[in-house]
């Protein structure tokens, strides 16, 4: 059994000697009580290749105060997921499960080796509720492997919000922190600074950025890393940090630290690639890889019943395998369609309920919008009978699909296309010469379709049709989004004209299907001996809003096929 929390909080290195300072008064902080001081005896795993500490992600075993396995994922800045298991000697069959995208059967043994003093304070308010707790560490830490190493130390502190807490509130309690000669630190935890401190070919550097914090990209004999650490500005910067004198509080603190963070959205959002000099290969590989990144990074959420986590996942699977498809001239389809494939089988795996929880829910909406005297014979139990009888077990199902053996080979194949990609000869063009034609190809292809639907009489050929159409939007949409960090708002505008058209016809089809289920619980509820009258009711509703999208077809697909949508990709 685990237990899952969010953990916001800040670390600080402090200078030699350096306290807690007086937090008293500041920002709602109404008390400051001390805790005393705890040891906290920390041993910390990972692979050889070190893939956790690669991802941002620590796993340790701690005894003292706090003792138990504790799995950290990083959520965003500040943050963090913090999944606890109580204390045993082998690690807990749940934890490894969340860490087996990144472990691939690989071996966890102890990595490092930190012993904390921890000082403990907690700030409360004027009703005595915790607002924060502040903590000061002493710690000793020894790395384990490849080879035992000579201790280092060193104090940080850190600020923790309590649980619901206000983010802002670290904003500020930070001019206090830096004014007591405290400044933010430059790895993300104490093991990415102890792999930094104790790193045999950087000792006495310090922490220099995220690559020697984690070790990325310093492969084993046996085992190499499955992301490589990040170097360039980012790096640099840390290396050209050194301690100084206190640090200047207020504006200049908050003002630094706010274009750091927008910084860092900025490069995590679109520093993909430099589209100027982009060739057409570097533009899809950029997409490839961060939808094969989504897919790992989603399955602990998954595995947590994360809500939205199982459909995140899906999509980035159809995103990818669509990617393979509309960009044939830049990846070799020889080798991407049997990993569509497999991306394909994935999506069907994860989908088994969820795409009948939508329509359950879907029916249970149209039922609560009829009037109560429309609603004749036993229609909620009726509708809650028919979708319990089809749930898949999906939750045992999706745990046994990321379990399998099967579900490693796909992520395997996924790592080997990015590292080595099965390039076409188009894949060295530049961008501007492949990039758009691929979307209006794409285009091409659906409107095709759209017109085919247009000029078919209503019924069932029709609703093939535009079913085949709301898959093609969807396809010319994930071509928009791949285009758009070379192209820019044009290709995210062309973006939203194909989701427009692709939420039009997905409520088409939702209705053709919630048609079907309609059809049979009426069924159903005719050979139990209830009344049908309220199913023939929906579905004589759903027949009507089907009708109405496709009336409205035409005048969106007007707007949608405008010229100058399509001119404005730079094809």
């Amino acid at each position: 059994m685990v237990d899952v929390t969010r953990e916001i909080e800040r670390k600080y290195e402090a200078t030699d000697g350096g306290g807690l300072p007086d937090l008293a008064g500041v920002a709602g902080v109404a008390g400051v009580t001390d805790q005393g001081v705890v040891t906290l005896d920390a041993t910390y795993y990972d692979t050889p290749g070190r893939r956790l500490a690669a991802d941002g992600i620590t796993l340790r075993r701690r005894t003292g105060g706090d003792e138990g396995w504790h799995l950290k994922l990083p959520v965003g800045p500040d943050a963090r997921d913090e999944i606890r298991a109580p204390l045993s000697d082998a690690l807990p069959a749940g934890l490894a499960g969340l860490v087996r995208s990144r472990t691939r059967g690989a071996e966890l043994s102890p990595l490092v080796h930190l012993l904390s003093e921890r000082t403990v304070r907690r700030l409360v308010d004027a009703d005595g509720a915790l607002l924060a707790v502040l903590s000061a560490d002493r710690v000793t830490a020894r790395r384990l492997a490849p080879e035992p190493g000579e201790p280092v130390r060193w104090t940080e502190v850190e600020v923790e919000l309590a649980p619901g807490g206000d983010p802002a509130l670290l904003d500020a309690l930070e001019p206090r922190l830096t004014d007591a000669g405290l400044r933010r630190s430059a790895t993300p935890s104490k093991l990415a600074r102890a792999l930094a401190e104790t790193d045999p070919d950087r000792r006495g550097e310090g922490a220099t950025g995220a690559e020697r914090a984690t070790g990325a990209g310093k492969p084993t004999e046996t085992e190499k890393p499955a992301k490589a650490g990040k170097t360039g500005k980012a790096a640099k910067a840390a290396k050209a940090a050194k301690p100084g004198k206190s640090a200047k509080a207020g504006k200049a603190a908050k003002e630094g630290r706010d274009k750091r963070d927008k910084r860092d959205k900025r490069d995590k959002r679109d520093k993909r690639v430099k589209p100027k000099k982009a060739t057409a290969g570097d533009i899809v590989l950029d997409y490839a890889r961060r939808q094969a990144a989504e897919i790992v990074a989603l399955d602990p959420a998954v595995r947590l019943e994360t809500p939205d986590s199982v459909h995140r996942m899906r999509v980035a699977t159809r995103r990818l395998r669509s990617a393979f498809r509309s960009y044939r001239e830049v990846l070799d389809r020889a080798v991407t369609d049997p990993v569509g494939d497999e991306l394909k089988w994935l999506a069907a795996e994860l989908g088994v309920d969820r795409d009948h929880e939508v329509l359950t829910a879907r029916l249970g909406e149209r039922l609560g919008e009829v009037p109560v005297e429309l609603r004749l014979g036993p229609v909620a139990a009726r509708l809650r009978i028919w979708s319990q009888a089809r749930r898949g077990g999906s939750r045992e199902r999706v745990l046994g699909v990321l379990d399998g053996e099967r579900y490693l080979a796909l992520l395997n194949a996924l790592d080997a296309l990015v590292a080595g990609p099965p390039l076409r000869p188009a894949a060295a063009r530049p961008w501007a010469e492949v990039i758009p034609r691929a979307v209006l190809r794409d285009y091409d292809r659906l409107s095709g379709r759209v017109e085919a639907a247009l000029a078919t009489p209503a019924g069932p050929g029709r609703d093939a049709l535009l079913h085949e159409a709301r898959k093609d939007a969807k396809r010319a949409r994930y071509a928009a989004e791949v285009a758009r960090p070379a192209v820019g708002e044009p290709a995210k505008a062309f973006a939203g004209l194909m989701t427009r058209v692709q939420d039009l016809l997905g409520d088409h089809q939702d209705s053709v299907v919630a048609r079907k289920a309609l059809r049979e619980l009426a069924v159903q509820a005719h050979g139990a001996g209830e009344s049908a009258f309220t199913f023939g009711l929906l579905l004589g509703r759903e027949e009507a809003r089907a009708a109405a999208r496709e009336r409205e077809l035409p005048g969106l697909w007007a707007e949608v096929s405008r010229e100058e949508h399509r001119a404005a990709l730079g094809a």
